[in-house]
């Protein structure tokens, strides 16, 4: 029997209860004597970065391009990454927590992934724009672990995988509203940058688009069904609806947490208005097992979005994957005709990422390395709560398998019915970038300070070897 990658679900009342709480509290961050030793940190052993980042300024946007990088006080130049730690070019060794945004679950730079990469670019090279027997080996495989997934179409991202799905399921229903999840994040194509990260925002972060593209677009709160029932029967008098958008375990990877039964609850509203039902698994696909969250959770999307753990950490990782039915409009090829979804990409399913992604999950499945990211996932979490506890501070921890939450600041939980809501944002966010500073000076790279993916190279030794670091910030908070 394979072990579970996710061992318990988290209590979503006590979780939603603490968050409102930190929300509610001063932010509680290292002083201001001692973000300027976490500085002199950075400036005595990180100045071969602080080059890379002047230089970078000059002709990079912002001299960043990662949305998800460090960037206080400056970008780190990594050059490394092996397993469960990163290198910068000074020499300095962390402890990966980042993993290439969530993709390695195997850690960093697998070995025996790489070995087959490597023939392949001897032999093949990376790209062909033909036809490659990897690309079928890679499709059949995601269908044996996820029955949902009857045909696969590989493209270059997850955001690209939601432009497609958004086009397939219009396409398909002969609808056009799209209704996501407040908070939610699926890439950042037009029809889709509303209501991110913090729900209720709406265009917030949509500069440079135009409002007819959101026009269709629509948003319902988390967790809130009856508002997603409400929102469906209005758009039958206009049209219908197309289809609904999830993250299965929640916005922002769970950092707004569905309840257990939510997904087969959005299951059963989309059937009764004839809507397809999306899940983005950019995520959680083969992370939180083989057969992802909608195996936890035995519910079968109508379509599945993948990116970022397809190909295993490899570029050009992304995807759509359906029904024969549905997935039919995507038909590809100079000759396909009738009612075609068009989509394309000159590097979409190259050798290179069908190669990897294939023996990456070959590997994953072999090593049971979901479990093994999830076990580390929990015990990372047991030990952060029990930091927080002892130094009594307000900080919520809580896990999903492999997928750690570590909210100090709040700044997601914001409401913008909150009088306060523009006051708060500007500190609690600049929160999370001091605290990634401190942890990065300790040795700690997260995701913006507070998210943290366990891999299977995270032992019980390096997970120990986190707490003590985290232990060194929190005690100066």
């Amino acid at each position: 029997m394979t072990t579970p990658a996710i061992s318990h679900w988290p209590d979503v009342d006590d979780v939603e209860a603490r968050l409102d709480a930190l929300v509610g509290t001063p932010v509680r961050r290292p002083d201001d004597a001692t973000l300027a030793d976490y500085r002199a940190w950075f400036e005595k052993h990180t100045a071969g970065s602080r080059a890379t980042a002047v230089e970078a300024a000059a002709y990079i946007p912002g001299g960043v391009q990662h949305n998800l990088a460090l960037n206080e006080p400056w970008p780190l130049d990594v050059v490394r990454a092996e397993g469960p730690y990163l290198w910068d070019v000074d020499g300095n060794r962390y402890l990966d927590f980042l993993q290439a945004g969530g993709p390695t679950v195997l850690g960093s730079n697998y070995g025996p992934v790489r070995e087959k990469v490597a023939e392949l670019l001897a032999g093949c090279g990376p790209v062909t724009g033909m036809l490659h027997s990897s690309e079928v080996r890679l499709a059949k495989l995601i269908h044996d672990f996820m029955p949902a997934v009857s045909k696969f179409r590989m493209l270059g991202s997850g955001t690209e995988g939601v432009m497609a799905a958004v086009r397939v399921a219009r396409a398909y229903t002969g609808r056009a509203h799209v209704i996501k999840v407040g908070g939610a994040y699926h890439g950042w194509s037009d029809q889709v940058v509303y209501g991110l990260r913090i729900p209720g925002t709406g265009s917030l972060e949509a500069t440079g688009i135009p409002e007819g593209a959101l026009r269709l677009t629509q948003e319902v709160a988390p967790g809130d069904l009856d508002g997603l029932r409400e929102r469906l029967v209005a758009n039958e008098e206009a049209g219908g609806t197309a289809a609904v958008f999830v993250e299965p375990v929640g916005p922002e990877s769970g950092t707004h947490l569905v309840r257990p039964d939510e997904n087969a609850r959005i299951r059963e509203l989309c059937d009764e208005f004839g809507a397809l039902l999306v899940f983005d698994e950019v995520v959680t696909a083969f992370r939180l097992g083989m057969g992802g969250a909608q195996g936890h959770f035995g519910v079968r999307p109508d379509l599945t979005v993948f990116g970022k753990c397809v190909a295993g950490g490899y570029p050009a990782a992304g995807g759509i994957g359906g029904g024969d039915e549905v997935m039919g409009v995507l038909e590809g090829g100079l000759t396909a005709v009738g009612k075609r979804a068009f989509v394309g990409g000159t590097l979409s399913a190259n050798p290179l990422s069908c190669v990897a992604g294939y023996h990456a999950l070959t590997e994953m499945d072999r090593t049971g390395a979901p479990a093994l990211a999830g076990r580390a996932g929990d015990r990372l979490c047991a030990g952060l709560a029990a930091l927080i506890a002892r130094y009594e501070l307000p900080y919520v921890t809580y896990n999903i398998g492999s997928i750690v939450h570590l909210h100090t600041s709040g700044v997601l939980h914001l409401s913008l019915d909150d009088p306060d809501f523009f006051t708060e944002l500007g500190p609690r966010s600049e929160m999370l970038g001091q605290m990634s500073m401190a942890y990065s000076a300790e040795g700690l790279i997260t995701i913006a300070g507070s998210r943290l993916y366990t891999s299977m190279a995270h032992t019980d030794e390096i997970v120990d070897d986190a707490l003590a670091r985290f232990d060194r910030v929190f005690a100066r908070v």
